[in-house]
């Protein structure tokens, strides 16, 4: 079409063609018609510059047509990238809100969290991590575990064993009466930077309570227990002691000769058992009475001289030795400062000790011929007051230290070395839990047998 006007043009002017096309120009005396070839230069000009409008109005309408078109893409991809920019920034804001939130979970969670890579080198350290540690997460990061946290109970063996199975292992570490920590193990899949994660969930507080609750109805259990015994142990103990004030006066009043006296012997000491009988029950209702929920701050000597009375009327063997016949040394520092604790209970503990130490001066060997005796110390020493119970009777051996503490199961396949009456599990027990104190035992033929206790002032 470019090309079709400038030929139609051409074509019109060459239908009256000469030889000579230029001979229109000219005279007939040959000269040049300059008025012609103007005109005809401007027409051809003028047609050029209409084809060249032409062209270049229909070149502007399609650019026009064309910037439209362009506009109205380019305002459609601006709109949608707006939208995907607005919907990339929701979904970075929700991931950046949710990857917070769950920064804010692990490092607000009440455990310890610790991650580890391949290596058992540190990628995680959450708040609780630091708070009980003491080490921030920028300090242990890329450690080793044993490096960053030195009192870990976990082995290298333990972890390895976790990458190994793919199972999740959980451990139970405990310290009776100071401790308890719950340490879960399990693998993280797909993550090159965090292998495992270790969960230490400090139990302590859980474990104390579910402990006072079980010790408070084995308490009502065994006061419910010794209650009902020294019920059943007083019925025929009154009987025996009515029945012997009765032979007693029929005796007296009867004409024996020389069986009177002995028959009163006899009676007599059928009376000193049955008194004896009636404190055994009465230290079992003791016993039944002795649990409290609530501490009192007492003096420990006034529950020490107590239980030595106590003891002197509980301890009488057959063969003639009397709780009253060993000597009872007391060194109580004065002054002593107050003490809590459950005086009932500590009452039981000193009872148990003083039966231990008469029944070994009593298994000792020339008894008779010795001078028995128990010393009882009490002093003060820094925030603690320790007390001593230390006799000369028969020694315990080695494996007897290491039983007495120890509570008896019958149903134990294994021998026993310390015999059950001889055990102080129960007193044990009262001082370390109970209490939270300390007791030991160190026996040797030099020195005697030594119980010590120590009870915290606060």
């Amino acid at each position: 079409m470019k090309y079709a006007l400038p030929l139609i043009a051409l074509a019109s002017l060459s239908l009256n063609a000469h030889a000579d096309i230029f001979a229109v120009f000219r005279e007939e005396d040959g000269s040049t018609k300059w008025q012609y070839v103007a005109n005809t230069s401007a027409s051809i000009l003028i047609l050029t510059l209409l084809v060249v409008l032409f062209f270049l109005i229909r070149a502007h309408l399609r650019a026009v047509r064309s910037n439209h078109a362009l506009t109205e893409i380019k305002a459609t991809l601006e709109d949608r990238v707006t939208r995907r920019t607005a919907v990339l920034q929701e979904t970075t804001e929700q991931l950046r809100k949710r990857e917070a939130y769950i920064a804010s979970i692990v490092g607000s969670m009440p455990v310890m969290l610790i991650g580890l890579n391949r290596q058992l080198q540190v990628t995680q350290w959450n708040k609780t991590a630091e708070t009980i540690t003491g080490r921030p997460f920028k300090d242990v990061v890329g450690k080793d575990l044993w490096q960053a946290y030195s009192s870990v109970t976990l082995t290298a063996e333990q972890i390895e064993q976790v990458f190994t199975t793919g199972e999740t292992l959980d451990l139970n570490y405990t310290q009776q009466g100071q401790y308890s920590f719950n340490i879960t193990v399990y693998p993280v899949d797909n993550d090159n930077s965090t292998g495992i994660v270790i969960l230490i969930s400090d139990v302590t507080k859980q474990v104390k309570a579910e402990n006072k609750v079980a010790e408070r109805d084995k308490a009502s259990a065994m006061g419910e227990l010794a209650s009902a015994m020294a019920y059943d142990i007083s019925l025929p103990i009154n009987t025996i002691f009515n029945r012997v004030s009765s032979a007693r006066e029929k005796i007296e009043a009867a004409d024996l000769a020389n069986a009177k006296e002995f028959l009163l012997q006899e009676v007599e000491i059928v009376r000193q058992s049955a008194h004896q009988a009636t404190a055994i029950a009465q230290n079992l209702l003791n016993l039944a009475r002795s649990h409290r929920d609530v501490k009192q701050v007492v003096d420990i000597t006034p529950i020490m001289d107590r239980s030595i009375e106590l003891a002197t009327h509980l301890f009488k063997s057959s063969d003639g030795l009397s709780f009253s016949d060993i000597d009872i040394r007391r060194d109580y520092t004065s002054p002593l400062p107050q003490v809590p604790c459950f005086p009932a209970e500590l009452e039981q503990v000193f009872v148990r000790l003083f039966r231990n130490a008469f029944y070994a001066i009593k298994a000792a060997p020339g008894t008779a011929n010795s001078h028995p005796w128990i010393n009882v110390e009490i002093g003060e020493f820094v925030d603690t007051v320790w007390i001593k119970v230390e006799h000369n009777g028969q020694c315990l051996t080695p494996e007897e230290q290491l039983d007495i503490f120890e509570p008896f199961f019958a149903l134990s396949a294994q021998p026993t070395t310390c015999p059950v009456e001889q055990r102080l599990s129960y007193s044990y027990f009262i001082i370390t839990n109970h209490h939270r104190g300390y007791m030991s035992v160190t026996s040797d033929e030099k020195h005697g047998t030594c119980f010590n206790i120590q009870l915290a002032l606060v």
